[in-house]
């Protein structure tokens, strides 16, 4: 076998020295001196150095010395010796830089313990004195300890099931003379016999925590509310209904993982559009919500309701810092959205992201009076905001109401009476000679120092999607159906979102 040495018996005997440790004595002069505790019994050689290798000193006294004596088989704490116990431990982040452990999980293991042996440790303890009362100061510091023994722990490790036991004081002998007393030495010796169970375990066996975190496939026809074991569905994403006698393709991206999107092909060759059903998904099936560069785990509406240190730790992968990427799905996009992410070191719920611009939907250019440009400066409800401050430099506008919708623009109110009562905008929107401009909601409007024009006009735009950005806010929007949108922000459900490691 391999070898292995855990010092597991001499921690038990360093225990026990201890144990020993730290009694005194009081001299002839009333000083008090602490006993040397030593371990080895009295030997020859032992003694020869203690009396310097010469026959004309005597060991000196008070002191006391530990040997073990016996090590044996306890039959009647046997049990199965194929027994393996398991234990998940899951440790707290520590920052290493920092000195200082995290509010967050950190590694996490699985321990198997297999059934360690049981022997009985019989130990004795010898008191060396010059004289009776010595002895006796020291035995009766001992004696009254052990009634009749003493819990020892021989480790602070949480998994160590062997670190407690107990010492027994099974025997003493009060003297070491015999009768007639002889002259060979002034030392008296007397012997107190300990015993103590202990066990003695094989090495234990360390393995990562094992954790559900993928589900491959999700066969719940929620449709039917049974299990669909064909893995059919009933409709592709343009309504028409998916023959059931169809090849499912699953593309994965250059490591061999999946990619979460299932392509279909029908039994007459025609390619069906990509499916919205869940492939790949996270554990606890995790909505994202994504704002900006930050990203949250949602789940059952709760924004925020995992941290993301949580989240990884029981991912069988390795997070890397600004090198893993977060990629989203959607349905209006060919490729998926790409961005670089890191877990926000102030608030651990959120995950920082830098979005890849060659996977950002383009902005469109659209051309104006002072030329191409494809960014808006501002985004501003007419009715509110005053664009007089905001002219400098010729700015391009997002508007969120109309500006001067009325029929009567240009016209008299139809009153006999004098030029006064004819229409008039409101000044703010007016251009330098005084005419009332008239844009719709939704429109992109831009100041060219003299006048406003319509860039875009929402009410003549068709099918073809509009994607334009904030400077301010650093935030893209996709004009569709009539409206302005988040181009890619908000929330995506579960096998829309994942982590490429």
């Amino acid at each position: 076998m391999q070898h292995f040495y855990d010092g597991q018996i001499r921690r038990y005997i360093t225990q026990i020295v201890r144990l020993m440790s730290n009694f005194s004595h009081k001299d002839g002069a009333g000083n008090l001196k602490q006993v040397p505790v030593l371990y080895g019994d009295l030997t020859r050689q032992v003694a020869n150095i203690i009396r310097d290798n010469s026959e004309n000193k005597i060991p000196s006294a008070p002191r006391m010395s530990i040997y073990v004596t016996g090590l044996e088989l306890d039959p009647t704490r046997l049990a199965d010796s194929s027994y393996v116990n398991k234990v998940n431990i899951r440790e707290r982040a520590y920052d290493a830089t920092g000195k200082e452990y995290l509010n967050a999980e950190g590694k996490n293991y699985t321990v198997e313990r297999l059934m360690p042996t049981p022997y009985i440790l019989t130990l004795n303890v010898d008191i060396w004195s010059s004289n009776t009362d010595q002895k006796l100061q020291i035995l009766e510091q001992i004696l009254m300890l052990f009634n009749p023994s003493l819990e020892i722990q021989t480790t602070d490790n949480y998994i160590d099931w062997t670190s407690l036991s107990v010492v027994h004081l099974s025997g003493t002998t009060f003297s070491s003379r015999t009768i007639p007393t002889g002259t060979e030495s002034d030392i008296d010796i007397a012997t107190l016999t300990f015993t103590t169970p202990i066990y003695i375990s094989p090495p234990v066996k360390v393995k990562r925590l094992g954790v559900i975190t993928k589900v491959i496939q999700s066969i719940f026809n929620e449709s039917q509310g049974s299990v669909d074991l064909n893995l059919t569905r009933a409709t592709d994403l343009t309504g028409v209904p998916v023959n059931d006698n169809t090849t499912k393709i699953v593309p994965t991206d250059d490591f061999g993982n999946p990619t979460g999107v299932i392509e279909e092909t029908s039994k007459e060759g025609k390619s069906i559009a990509s499916v919205d059903s869940v492939l790949a998904t996270a554990h606890d099936n995790y909505d994202l919500l994504v704002m900006g560069n930050s990203a949250k785990l949602v789940r059952k509406g709760v924004v925020a309701a995992e941290t993301w240190t949580g989240y990884l730790k029981s991912m069988p992968f390795e997070f890397d810092d600004g090198i893993t990427e977060l990629r989203l799905t959607r349905g209006d996009r060919a490729n998926e959205i790409v961005g670089t992410v890191v877990v926000n070191p102030l608030d651990i719920y959120e995950l920082s992201i830098v979005w890849d611009a060659d996977s950002l939907p383009a902005d469109t250019v659209i051309t104006g009076p002072n030329g191409d440009k494809n960014k808006i400066d501002f985004i501003i409800n007419p009715y509110k905001t005053n664009p007089s401050s905001l002219k400098s430099g010729n700015p391009r506008i997002l508007i969120l109401s109309d500006i001067n919708n009325s029929v009567n623009v240009g016209q008299d109110a139809g009153y006999d009476t004098p030029d006064n009562y004819a229409y008039d905008g409101a000044d703010a929107w007016k251009n330098n000679d005084g005419t009332d401009f008239i844009a719709g909601a939704n429109d992109i409007v831009e100041w060219n120092g003299t006048t406003w024009s319509v860039v875009f006009d929402a009410s003549a735009q068709g099918d073809t999607a509009i994607y334009t950005s904030n400077l301010n806010t650093s935030k893209q929007y996709k004009f569709t159906n009539g409206e302005w949108i988040l181009a890619f922000d908000g929330e995506y459900p579960n096998g829309t979102w994942r982590l490429a490691y």
